[in-house]
């Protein structure tokens, strides 16, 4: 079973930079949509940013959009979350998820069958 491993995040200050990673256990898997969720503690998990693989589009929250960037390098095969311009209310953890069926590359997360580990991401004022 192929897994998502996630790395990155930490803590940085109001302004600051982070990026995420997430690396497919299993080389070479054809996944149609990858992307980014996070759940802040009391809510629910949303998406952030999600990307088709084929298409190369790409989608965005509008709260994140302009800031964070979502890319995908097919050399390792990992994708990215770069974070720029980091917020207080970015303080979340961070999931990577992605699909090899699902055509529409939302934000649903029921959508997406494959999931990393979290991260936690946190912006201090």
């Amino acid at each position: 079973q192929v897994q998502l491993v996630q790395s990155g995040g930490g803590s940085v200050q109001t302004g600051g930079s982070l990026r995420l990673s997430c690396a497919a256990s299993i080389y070479g898997v054809r996944w149609n949509c990858m992307g980014w969720f996070r759940q802040a503690p009391g809510k629910e998990r949303q998406g952030v940013a999600t990307m088709n693989i084929g298409a190369e589009h790409t989608y965005y929250a509008d709260s994140v959009a302009g800031r964070f960037t979502i890319s995908r390098d097919s050399a390792n095969d990992t994708l990215y979350l770069q974070m720029n311009s980091l917020k207080p209310e970015d303080t979340a953890v961070y999931y990577c998820a992605a699909d090899r069926r699902l055509l529409g590359c939302g934000f649903d997360t029921y959508e997406y069958n494959y999931w990393g580990q979290g991260t936690q991401v946190t912006v201090s004022s």
